[in-house]
């Protein structure tokens, strides 16, 4: 059984502990997302995405949290496929890697955090690409097609990438992210992002402001209303 983070709020309201005060809402009716292209980066091989996500809605195809490209042929993706949590790459029309869970997502009461954790170098070819959800890695996979050695993937690559929604089709993601990282050059584990805690063992955010994000990392706390894809990783 995977483990679970509190329904409601992301953060703890306790004193003391780290509270997470903003998150940002999706609707997929309304044609809206983020977008950036990156610039050179720092490993093109190896990244970390991890995010917060509370569900609106369910049985959609194709729920985009985060992905790169310019076209169907050449595209990554870290998304809910039909409520599957899936993590894929292509080019040229060519699948390099589809990593995707046998477990459904469809609780639209709850948050789930988000990890996909990659790193082509990897000698071991389940390790080059990872996928967790609130706190815990899933192995129990439907698909399992991982990268070859070294290879270079669409995300993080020097060109488009938008988060709820696919960079190059209007299939949007409803519902809300919050506490969204990309790590530019590193490969974590979720406990970077989280913990669980001692005394309910729910797994919980934890302050990722001292984390180093690489030349195209990004942390988006979306606490200025005005500007709500204002990056405060310090990369701008």
């Amino acid at each position: 059984m995977l483990p679970t983070i509190a329904t409601g709020n992301v953060g703890s309201a306790l004193a003391g502990e780290y509270e997470v005060a903003n998150s940002l809402r999706f609707d997929d009716g309304s044609n809206d997302y983020l977008n950036k292209t990156f610039s050179t980066p720092t490993n093109n091989k190896i990244w970390t995405w991890s995010g917060w996500v509370k569900k609106c809605s369910n049985g959609i195809t194709s729920q985009t949290l985060f992905g790169s490209g310019p076209d169907g042929n050449n595209q990554g993706e870290v998304k809910f496929l039909n409520d599957n949590l899936q993590v894929f790459d292509s080019t040229n029309s060519a699948n390099n890697f589809t990593v995707k869970s046998n477990a459904i997502f469809r609780d639209v009461s709850a948050w789930y955090h988000v990890v996909a954790s990659v790193d082509t170098t990897q000698s071991t070819s389940s390790d080059r690409v990872k996928i967790y959800i609130n706190g815990s890695q899933i192995t129990s996979l439907a698909t399992s097609s991982y990268p070859s050695i070294n290879l270079n993937t669409r995300i993080n690559a020097n060109i488009n990438h938008t988060i709820g929604r696919r960079s190059w089709i209007a299939q949007y993601y409803d519902g809300y992210m919050a506490e969204v990282c990309f790590i530019d050059g590193q490969q974590l584990d979720p406990t970077s992002f989280g913990e669980f805690d001692e005394n309910s063992g729910i797994w919980k955010p934890i302050d990722v402001s001292g984390l180093t994000f690489g030349n195209n990392g990004f942390y988006l706390d979306f606490e200025n209303s005005g500007s709500l894809g204002a990056d405060v990783s310090g990369n701008g």
